[in-house]
Order: structure tokens, then C-alpha cells, then sequence
């Protein structure tokens, strides 16, 4: 590896699959991995693991010891320079006395954004950024939609038959994807800040909507828009493992004290056409430090985050099986009388999960 610029790609790269580590784990904080390098020789590596504990430099210094004096710094995001739960890392960085610190993207927070690089540089280091900066964007989508955007990342998790029905008419739904779909859908939900649905779902089909899989340390925050607190609280989602938030525009005092001494968190936010104000439950779930907000609801709710536009990817596993006519859509949609005012979608990956197919798609520009 003689050319330098494959060398750092290669660190960099490193730097990325230990970032990937703590998918399930870092929420709220971003996902951050560090390989440090004199030149092709890794002499320290680390990751961020949860909120509170070491971030990835520090977890890469102490692996490198007095070995990172001189060496180069492979960063999947830019150097903190702020006290928070930890020291900052850019005076780590600079006490260690590495030589380069190459940074995939800059860190969205206004706290940090720019702060770091700048404080590196003048102390004397190299500093450079934009290395692998698409992974990098793509493993934190949710943290940088946070900061950039005031509102989480929001995936729609939907299931449907080939003709696109979600239910039969009577509203059975059991189960239309196979298991090894199900349990793919834990993964989404491990990675998830949150979870949420609608009161139809749930009173419909009881969900839990928590994380299963054995050895799960972090359950995300559970929330059901319940506009008028018709919410029981003998529903399966209510107890724990995790937290349950329901949103309202109710002031029915008796219902919200009947759920909260169960253990709900009940928060009022302002009604929108037909149910909640929907940019204002995202806003809000972004103030609680949401990253991902996995949903997983109904058709009109489905229709209702679409057409405000506030679905960033929609994760379709669609199961080689027929319902008819008469069965429940994807999604409650108004009538589109023109092409132009379709709701247009990019594939960005497709791959069979058990018997059934996993369609992640994207909304295209414009």
C-alpha cells in the first residue's frame, strides 16, 4: 500500500465498520469509529460504544498509548471541542500529539461544528475532511437529521401482499411476511431511537412494538399518537421493557392520570387535519433526542406522513401472496388525478428475506 491516498481509504474504511458497532447502542449520540495510523501500521482503534462512556478517539488513544504521537487520526465524524458527558477529544487528539487527523464529515452540532477542525489546526495538525463522507452521512442519518433538520429520520416499515394490500377487510393482518421478515424488522427497530404508531394500530392489533432479539441492551422509545387518549391501559404496549409516550391533543385529566399512574408518559401536543399536527410530533420527538423514528402503522396514518411529506425511507417487505380487492391499501391516499402528482420513489436496496422481498426505497428530488 505505497499510495497514500489508498492508505487513508483503507483506515477510513476501518474507521467505518467500527462505527457500525455501536448501530444498536450510541443513540442519541452519533455513531463514531477511529483507527489511528503510522502510515500503514494500525496502532490504535476504537468505538464509540453508548452515550456516556469514551468517545472513539479516546477508546483509539488508549489502545495506540505514547504509539499515537506522530501518527495520523482516521475519524468517521469531526472531533468534538466541547465538555459534554466526556472531555473533548480535539484537546485528546492534540495532547497525544498526532501529526494528521483525517475526519470523514463535520459534526452537524453547533457546538462542535467547525470548532473541532479549527482547534486541531491551530495546533499545528493536518487536518482533513470528506474522506468517505456518503458512509459516513449514511450510518448517522439519523443524528444529522436531528441537527440539520430539527426533525428525527423517519423510516416507514410497511408489509404488504403483491397487490399491494396491508390487511384483509375486517382488518385481519397475521401475518401476512413470514418470520424471517419479522425478525428483520427487530434489526430496524434495534437501530431505532423510536418506534411509532397510531391508536388504530393498536387497538386493533395489540402490538408491543419493543426490541426482542436476546442480549439487546437499549430499548427505543415506544410512542402512540392518541389524539384523544382512547389509548387502554391494559394494551400490550403499555408495560415495559422501554418507555411509552403518548401523544395527544386530549386535556381529559382522569384518562391521563389512569395512564400515567401506569407507567405512560402522556404529553399534549396541538391537533392537525384529521389527528395529530404531524410536523409537530416530529419537531417535539427531535427535542427528545429521537435520531430514527421507525413507523409502524395503518394506512391512514401511512397516507397522512406521505403526503407531508416527512417520510424519508420507506422499508416495504412485500410476501409473494394475493388478498384481493376488498383488502386494506399500503397507504390512505387523496385521489391523484394527474401523473405529475405522483408520490415518486428511488430504490436504493432489494434483497429477499425469507420467502419474502425487502424493498428499502427513498422519495426522489423534486
Amino acid at each position: 500500500m505505497n499510495v497514500p491516498e489508498q492508505r487513508d481509504d483503507w483506515h477510513m474504511s476501518r474507521a467505518l465498520e467500527l462505527a457500525g458497532r455501536g448501530l444498536w447502542t450510541t443513540d442519541p449520540n452519533p455513531r463514531v469509529g477511529c483507527v489511528i495510523a503510522a502510515e500503514e501500521r494500525v496502532v490504535g482503534e476504537g468505538w464509540h460504544e453508548r452515550a456516556g462512556s469514551p468517545h472513539a478517539e479516546m477508546m483509539a488513544l488508549a489502545a495506540a498509548g505514547v504509539a499515537a504521537r506522530g501518527a495520523t487520526a482516521y475519524v468517521t465524524l469531526e472531533p468534538c471541542c466541547h465538555h459534554g458527558r466526556t472531555p473533548p477529544c480535539a484537546d485528546a487528539l492534540i495532547g497525544a500529539g498526532v501529526r494528521r487527523v483525517c475526519y470523514a464529515i463535520r459534526d452537524p452540532n453547533p457546538r462542535v461544528s467547525g470548532g473541532g477542525a479549527a482547534r486541531l489546526a491551530a495546533a499545528g495538525i493536518e487536518v482533513a475532511a470528506g474522506l468517505r463522507a456518503a458512509a459516513a452521512r449514511e450510518l448517522n442519518l439519523g443524528f444529522l437529521s436531528r441537527m440539520e433538520r430539527g426533525r428525527p429520520w423517519l423510516r416507514l416499515k410497511m408489509a404488504s401482499s403483491l397487490d399491494g394490500r396491508t390487511a384483509l377487510a375486517a382488518g385481519e393482518s397475521r401475518w401476512i411476511t413470514g418470520e424471517a421478515a419479522r425478525s428483520d424488522v427487530q434489526k430496524q427497530r434495534a437501530r431505532s431511537s423510536g418506534v411509532l404508531t397510531g391508536l388504530a394500530t393498536v387497538l386493533a392489533d395489540d402490538p408491543r412494538l419493543d426490541v426482542r432479539i436476546p442480549g439487546v441492551t437499549r430499548q427505543p422509545l415506544r410512542v402512540v399518537l392518541d389524539t384523544r387518549l382512547g389509548i387502554p391501559v391494559s394494551a400490550r404496549i403499555v408495560p415495559p421493557p422501554g418507555q411509552l409516550l403518548v401523544l395527544t391533543a386530549s386535556d381529559d385529566g382522569a384518562k391521563r392520570t389512569a395512564l400515567e399512574a401506569a407507567g405512560v408518559r402522556v404529553e399534549r401536543l396541538p391537533a392537525g387535519p384529521g389527528g395529530m399536527d404531524l410536523a409537530a410530533v416530529t419537531a417535539h420527538l427531535a427535542a427528545l433526542e429521537v435520531n430514527e423514528l421507525q413507523v409502524e402503522c395503518g394506512a391512514t396514518l401511512a397516507g397522512a406522513l406521505l403526503k407531508a411529506g416527512l417520510v424519508d425511507e420507506l422499508v416495504l417487505y412485500l410476501a409473494p401472496v394475493l388478498l384481493g380487492a376488498e383488502a386494506r391499501p399500503l397507504a390512505q391516499l387523496p385521489a391523484i388525478t394527474a401523473m405529475a402528482e405522483r408520490i415518486e420513489f428511488s430504490v436504493t436496496d432489494f434483497s429477499r428475506v425469507g420467502r419474502d422481498l425487502r424493498i428499502r426505497l427513498r422519495p426522489s428530488p423534486g
